[in-house]
This record gives structure tokens, C-alpha cells and sequence, in this order.
């Protein structure tokens, strides 16, 4: 955000919090280690029903979740171009042909299917049941799509019991801020990746910056997301999620910082963490990098 973009944003704010009593909310209570209770389960009821209000609202790109639509522009590159360094492969077209990619918290499909038009077979997940059916009537309606993309109301440990076949791939943008339990799922992640596989997180950084940012101002100023939608002592550090991964088996190839403009509605890279991020880390092992399977789509 620009210097002067963030002066007068900030003046605004001032005076707003000084005739509405907002002043109290610049001033986050101290964060406890965690702030998730520890439940074994990914699945925070109380986010479930924020966004059980939301379900229909997942393609409008100009509305609540806009935002989400917007990111799109650095997330799938950052997806692809991590693969392909990971892989080490070039392929023209679809690059991603062959490989499994499983995108946790899908909501309404706004990332699984940009990765799919890009050759990936991708299943997305999510708790709920009308983010999944919006997706499925949404994704209907390209029959590029059908033979690459599924989904299912499930939960990641739920998924991770039942699911044989491992992934290329895990995806969870914007989700972390959500679990219920941390622990848990890195430890399905882990679980559910094959030996070499990648893990893609983009989430919110805790700092005082991401609260005036994304809380105060995103929710309560501008309204660019509904009111409530975070809870700041949910938020994690890149400090600390780089160590929770890397005691946990995984191996952090690369942390970037994000920034959105709301004047503008686009996101930019930045050299802070100080309020989004995104990670790349990769399941350590010892074994071959995992092969890419034959798109025997291709020879029909």
C-alpha cells in the first residue's frame, strides 16, 4: 500500500475510532501460545456457520469475496511455478497434467478450478455442504472441468482416513485462520502428501499491522469482508508456522509477503510478512521426488 494511501487511511480511522469508541479495538489483547482449543478436529463449528451465510455468495466477484477472486492472480502462479521447480518439469499447454492436488476449505471453487483448467485432477474439500454443491453446479458448467475436478463435504482428518491415493499436492489459502487444531492438520497434510509432495498455505500474519488491516479496516471500515469473519489471535506468525512444519516433517522452501489494495481490488507481492503471506514447504524425504502419473486422458 502506498505511503500516502496509508497516512490518509490511518487519519480516517483516527477519527472514526475517536466518535464510535473504536479505540479500544486498535489495542488486541496479549495472544496465548494458541488460541485454538486442542480438538483433534480441523472443524471449528462457529466457522462452519460464518460461512453457511456466505454459500451463495461465491461467485460474485465483486462482492464480500472479492478478494479471494482477486488473489488468484498470485496464488496460481505461485502454485504452478512452485510445482514446476519442485518437479522439475516443463510441459507445454497444461503444465500440470498428471498431477493430484487437493484443495482443503474449496469454498465455492474459486481456486480449485483455475488449477484444474491448468491439467491438474483436483479435489477440493470443505465441511460445508452448500459451499461443495455451489462448486459442483459451478463447475457443471464447463465441461473442460468434469473429467479433472471433484468435490466432497468432508473434513481434512476425515479425508485422511478414507483417501488411498496420495497428492502432489495440498492447498489451504486462507484457511488456517479458520481450524479449530493446528497440530491436527499439518499432521494430515503430512499424512495425505506423497514423499516430495507440497504444501501451499496462504494465511494472515499476527501483528498489530494485520489487525488494524485486516480486521479494523477490512471488516469494520470498509467492509470488504463481513463483519467477524476473523479472530485475530488465530492468526499465526511465518515464525511459527515454519517451526510447527518443520518439527512436523516438512522442509519450508519459501515465505512471501502479500498485500491487497481495496482501491484498486488487486494484490501485490511485498517483502513484509506483516499481514498476508504465502508458504511453500515440501514433505521431506529420502526418497525419489515424486513421478508425475501418464495423462491418459490425452491418449483417447
Amino acid at each position: 500500500m502506498h505511503p500516502r494511501l496509508f497516512r490518509h487511511l490511518a487519519s480516517r480511522l483516527l477519527v472514526l475510532s475517536r466518535s464510535r469508541g473504536l479505540h479500544r479495538l486498535l489495542q488486541p489483547r496479549l495472544l496465548v501460545p494458541d488460541a485454538r482449543l486442542v480438538s483433534h478436529s480441523t472443524v471449528d463449528p462457529t466457522e462452519v456457520r460464518k460461512f453457511q451465510a456466505l454459500a451463495g455468495k461465491w461467485w460474485d466477484e465483486h462482492g464480500q469475496l472479492g478478494a479471494l477472486h482477486a488473489m488468484n492472480d498470485l496464488r496460481v502462479p505461485f502454485i504452478r511455478d512452485n510445482l514446476l521447480n519442485t518437479l522439475s518439469v516443463r510441459q507445454m499447454g497444461r503444465p500440470l497434467t498428471g498431477l493430484r492436488i487437493l484443495d482443503v476449505g474449496c469454498g465455492g471453487g474459486i481456486l480449485t478450478e483455475p488449477l484444474a483448467r491448468l491439467g491438474a485432477e483436483v479435489l477440493g474439500i470443505d465441511p460445508v455442504e452448500d459451499s461443495v454443491r455451489i462448486a459442483e453446479l459451478h463447475g457443471s458448467r464447463d465441461p473442460a472441468l468434469r473429467q479433472l475436478v471433484r468435490y466432497k463435504a468432508v473434513s481434512l482428518e476425515e479425508l485422511a482416513e478414507e483417501e488411498e491415493k496420495r497428492f502432489h499436492a495440498v492447498i489451504a489459502s486462507e484457511v488456517l485462520e479458520h481450524l479449530a487444531d493446528l497440530n491436527t492438520f499439518i499432521e494430515c497434510c503430512h499424512h495425505i502428501l506423497q514423499p516430495g509432495g507440497s504444501l501451499f498455505i496462504t494465511t494472515i500474519n499476527r501483528t498489530q499491522m494485520s489487525y488494524f488491516l485486516g480486521i479494523i479496516l477490512a471488516e469494520q471500515v470498509l467492509r470488504i469482508v463481513p463483519s467477524g469473519t476473523h479472530d485475530w489471535e488465530k492468526f499465526i506468525s511465518p515464525v511459527e508456522l515454519e517451526t510447527q512444519l518443520e518439527s512436523s516433517g516438512f522442509s519450508v522452501q519459501c515465505i512471501r509477503g502479500m498485500l491487497y489494495n481495496p482501491l484498486f481490488g488487486v494484490w501485490s507481492w511485498q517483502q513484509s510478512t506483516s499481514v498476508n503471506y504465502a508458504l511453500h514447504a515440501v514433505k521431506q524425504t529420502e526418497d525419489p521426488q515424486p513421478e508425475r502419473e501418464k495423462d491418459e486422458r490425452g491418449k483417447d
